[in-house]
């Protein structure tokens, strides 16, 4: 992801709102959610969600589909996962401390020192 793209994603994701639709649809899975779903389960009104929903869709974190005479809305997880790992391009950056989650841990990034691996706190 280039840096450009990772300021807009940051830039649509630093509302209150538009975090929460991310979040949901992300919940959601691949099948994703109405509008109306998705207006309902955030509280706020359609034409609310509908803004928010257009700029999630500009900075590219979200999808639409058309579904009979709805439009559903999915979380574009290549787009949110490029986001992740733009942010941890540089991992550890010679800071072991820094750590991934627990589930992430294998990947080779911030592997434990031979220090820490002998029961050595870090």
């Amino acid at each position: 992801m280039e840096e450009r793209q990772a300021l807009m994603s940051f830039a649509a994701l630093s509302q209150e709102t538009r975090l929460g639709i991310v979040r949901t649809l992300v919940v959601a899975g691949p099948g994703g959610m109405a509008a109306g779903a998705i207006a309902e389960k955030m509280s706020v009104s359609p034409s609310n969600v509908s803004f928010h929903l257009k700029e999630l869709e500009r900075a590219g974190l979200i999808a639409q589909r058309r579904e009979s005479r709805s439009i559903v809305y999915s979380a574009s997880y290549d787009a949110l996962s490029g986001l992740v790992t733009f942010l941890m391009e540089d991992c550890c950056s010679g800071h072991p401390s820094v750590r991934p989650p627990a589930d992430r841990a294998d990947d080779g990034c911030c592997a434990p020192s031979s220090a820490s691996a002998e029961g050595e706190n870090v």
